[in-house]
């Protein structure tokens, strides 16, 4: 199972919210290029960078700290938060990203979204669902899509997404567990996917359970930046379960 640390933008800042609610926001580094770093320094292969200015502005921002960090770094950066547009996805992909989080667009352009998966691909395009009482959020999780989760996977599934990362917003920064019963019924529902875990995870215990549910990847921010779970411990989890 990879490892994959978040870093959340706002104005050039790594943050955390709670929840979503931009309102929740704590920072916790003025520059999240050292955060990367530090990351890399302890045996990390993988990041998710979440622009959420952009999120919240339906448009990529703070795309010159994706390209310092995929020039700057060996890491694989996932990169997502307010790509509505191929204009948005180019510029991500030109910055240096790996691949690429869309979930809005999913719901809001279904037309352009298919275009984009059609040209970058499976490997490249993750499906981002974001859910709340298992319906769909849009746009920085402000929006309520009216989506039911397993039917907006099974959709995009059928249509040959094979990466997708569901978030539990109600788990989002609460440090209280991730939703891994709802993760085990998705993988059972829909088999060959490659899903990644994301919310809640507060613990390497957290990580072995989700690692024996079959998730592909585990996301995870607010537990490293609230010292709940040690960069040291998750060098160790790699090195040994991965």
């Amino acid at each position: 199972m990879r490892i994959i640390p978040a870093i959340d933008i706002i104005e050039g800042k790594c943050v955390r919210l709670s929840q979503g609610d931009y309102n929740k926001k704590t920072i916790y580094s003025a520059n999240p290029f050292e955060m990367a770093q530090r990351f890399e320094d302890h045996g990390i292969d993988f990041l998710h960078l979440v622009d959420l200015d952009g999120a919240k502005s339906s448009k990529i921002i703070n795309y010159k700290i994706l390209e310092q960090i995929a020039l700057k770094t060996a890491l694989k950066v996932d990169f997502g938060g307010g790509l509505k547009s191929i204009e948005d996805v180019k510029v991500a992909f030109e910055s240096g990203a790996s691949q690429v989080t869309l979930g809005s667009i999913a719901v809001s352009d279904p037309e352009t979204f298919n275009d984009l998966f059609e040209k970058y691909g499976s490997d490249k395009i993750i499906l981002g669902a974001d859910f709340l009482d298992n319906k769909i959020k849009t746009n920085g999780w402000l929006n309520d899509s009216g989506n039911d989760l397993m039917d907006f996977l099974e959709f995009h599934i059928s249509m040959g997404i094979k990466y997708v990362i569901p978030t539990d917003i109600s788990k989002d920064g609460m440090l209280k567990g991730p939703s891994t019963e709802i993760y085990k019924d998705i993988l059972k529902s829909f088999k060959g996917i490659s899903l990644i875990a994301s919310g809640g995870i507060s613990s390497i215990k957290d990580l072995e359970d989700l690692k024996e549910a079959g998730c592909e990847g585990a996301i995870l921010g607010k537990a490293i930046y609230e010292n709940k779970i040690e960069l040291k411990s998750l060098m160790n989890f790699i090195e040994t379960k991965c």
